[in-house]
């Protein structure tokens, strides 16, 4: 089978993260297609002031998907805040989570304001339900996507396969609505949502910057580099045995 590469990839690319500067730097790479941020990563980058930072990302980066989640725990609040959000940009999708925290679903709310044209990201989906309800609900409204978390599904050793499979082949049939692989691991998962078919994956920039070498070496290539690097980093660390003179001429 061919090697994938960079410029062989279907799948759109989305930055994690809320440094300002970073996203900046990312949105320098045309391959980047959007940004996503969640509260935890905007505490992560210190952001004090929401509303100013999410205004200064959508002037830096006016031509791309920017995710800016609600952090309410009262539905009806978190309606109001998805609608204050999607003023700050025409390219802003509002995100929110599948339920509060008291397990309360927003399946009704979303499609309300997807029916009346704000773009959503419904985020937190870890199951087939939760995905099937999702897009049925953003069916026929503003463009929006629905954010499986397969990363974390495979941290609790849970089969995250079947669930993407099926809120793709869902999505595929749902014209405005897309789904996103989310809490992305590593590069290797990046390849598994491309052969599946799935419209977008989002990962820490770390993991993206790491795909322009995608299919750039093989793997005699890279053992070579691992017993090199051994090499470098034992000498390096001045490592030595005191061997008997009949072991060391063997």
């Amino acid at each position: 089978m061919t090697a994938k590469t960079l410029e062989s990839l279907k799948v759109k690319l989305f930055t994690d993260g809320a440094d300002k500067a970073q996203i900046v730097e990312m949105a320098k790479n045309r391959w980047i297609a959007g940004f996503t941020t969640n509260p935890s990563l905007l505490k992560k980058a210190g952001v004090k002031d929401y509303e100013a930072f999410g205004r200064e990302v959508v002037a830096a980066v006016p031509d791309r998907h920017i995710s800016f989640e609600v952090f309410s725990d009262d539905i009806p609040e978190m309606v109001a805040q998805a609608r204050h959000i999607s003023s700050w940009g025409k390219n802003v999708y509002c995100k929110l989570p599948v339920t509060n925290t008291r397990g309360e679903t927003l399946y009704e709310a979303v499609r309300s304001l997807a029916q009346d044209g704000v773009k959503i990201n419904l985020t937190a989906i870890f199951d087939d339900e939760q995905a099937r309800r999702g897009v049925e609900a953003l069916a026929g409204g503003a463009p929006s996507v629905v954010s499986v978390f397969a990363g974390r599904m495979a941290d609790l050793g849970i089969d995250y396969r079947p669930t993407m499979k099926d809120a793709i082949a869902r999505a595929r049939k749902t014209p405005n609505v897309e789904i996103i692989w989310a809490s992305t691991r590593e590069v290797f998962n990046v390849l598994e949502a491309d052969e599946m078919g799935c419209h977008i994956i989002t990962a820490p920039a770390d993991i993206l910057k790491k795909l322009p070498a995608l299919g750039t070496k093989t793997g005699a290539e890279i053992s070579l580099d691992a017993v090199k690097a051994f090499r470098e980093d034992a000498i390096s660390a001045g490592l030595a045995l005191n061997l008997p003179a009949s072991r060391a001429a063997e």
